[in-house]
């Protein structure tokens, strides 16, 4: 069976509701390059389609929307036992897939359900209609493998308030419903119940012939009103982000990225959300802290195509370097969890490695084509 279904819903309007899930769910629904090759040109022909008003975006099983990205096979083409070409093809197709999204003229509803998490959280942020449940937990855990945020994280990392967007990158941190919507990471928090809900009431909406932004008001209608009817499930959720505003804006107050790991490494705390942010970042990658830090300080003013073609250059880049491969490694391959990071702590990357990783290895990005 396809890892990616399709399908075609006819509203009662007589206009079509465009359907794709993510099938792998053993993989936790982790995109592959063949998944992301499929998806790719069926969401553009939906866009050039009169009859498609909006597309729902989800997946097969309750535990994840979508964990990740194919690193595996990434792992296997760097260490020789694939394509060598591989990780640029699917970085490339990746980001054209997210950018795709974030610019799609119709509404795109994503129903992040459960884990959304590296890949998953660049399908979710692109979206126009960002959905969670309580069951969602929201990360960008790429300090873990030696690699950084990519899938436009450069992007919507760099505009959540007071250095939030530094801390989760560098800390791997996951954030449950609350504190995503609270941070714009979501637009919508309803309960996993009405999953099926939505899909009826979409179908059921009246579209109308006017312009797309007709269609997105008919979602933002739909999706307004199961989230008041979701509050109960809420309730009890806490938001631990949000809490620790202040003391997360504190913390990043440094001048330097060394700084600011032995600040958040000293916070005394049994507040079990931030312990295990510090250990994460203790564990982590010294390369990808101080990688996170220089890449989101220079996409600070790009622009969204920017964004994407400089990570896919950085990404290609760290596919050459020991340091993301190793990572893999260790957490999905071998799985012994003990990395041997290439430097013993952030003091000890030199800036020239650094700089060397953000060079561009072409003179024109393979993305040049992003307007």
């Amino acid at each position: 069976m396809s890892c990616v279904l399709f399908a075609e819903h006819a509203t009662q309007d007589g206009h079509i509701i465009g359907e794709i899930t993510l099938n792998a769910e053993r993989s936790l629904n982790a995109l592959t390059l063949e998944m992301i090759e499929e998806i790719l040109p069926r969401l553009q022909a939906w866009q050039a389609d009169e009859r498609i008003v909006a597309v729902l975006l989800d997946s097969a099983g309750d535990k994840a929307f979508c964990a990740g990205g194919d690193v595996v096979n990434l792992y296997k083409a760097i260490t020789g036992d694939g394509d060598p070409d591989f990780p640029q093809r699917f970085f490339d197709t990746e980001y054209r897939l997210d950018y795709l999204l974030h610019t799609y003229p119709k509404p795109v509803i994503c129903w992040g359900n459960g884990i959304v998490m590296g890949g998953g959280m660049g399908l979710l942020s692109g979206s126009s209609h960002r959905v969670v449940t309580e069951t969602s937990r929201l990360a960008m855990p790429e300090v873990t493998i030696g690699l950084y945020p990519d899938v436009g994280a450069s992007w919507f990392l760099n505009r959540l308030p007071n250095g939030t967007g530094r801390f989760l990158a560098m800390t791997g941190s996951q954030i449950n419903a609350p504190d995503a919507v609270h941070l714009g990471l979501a637009d919508r928090a309803i309960a996993s119940q009405y999953r099926d809900a939505l899909a009826e009431k979409l179908l059921a909406a009246t579209w109308g012939e006017g312009s797309q932004t007709d269609a997105h008001g008919v979602v933002n209608s739909i999706l307004r009103e199961l989230e008041q009817a979701s509050q109960g499930a809420f309730a009890e959720l806490d938001a631990p982000v949000y809490k620790s505003t202040a003391l997360i804006r504190e913390l990043m107050d440094h001048d330097t990225i060394e700084q600011v790991v032995a600040a958040i490494l000293a916070v005394d705390t049994d507040d079990k959300w931030f312990s295990k942010a510090q250990k994460t970042l203790a564990h982590g990658s010294s390369v990808s802290i101080k990688l996170i830090d220089a890449q989101l300080k220079r996409a600070k003013h790009m622009s969204l195509a920017e964004v994407f073609q400089s990570e896919l250059a950085l990404s290609v880049q760290c596919c050459r370097h020991r340091e993301f491969p190793e990572g893999v490694r260790a957490l999905l391959v071998d799985k012994d969890g003990q990395p041997a990071w290439t430097y013993p702590d952030v003091a000890s990357v030199e800036s020239s490695f650094i700089d060397g990783l953000l060079a561009s290895p072409w003179e024109e990005s393979p993305l040049a084509d992003l307007r």
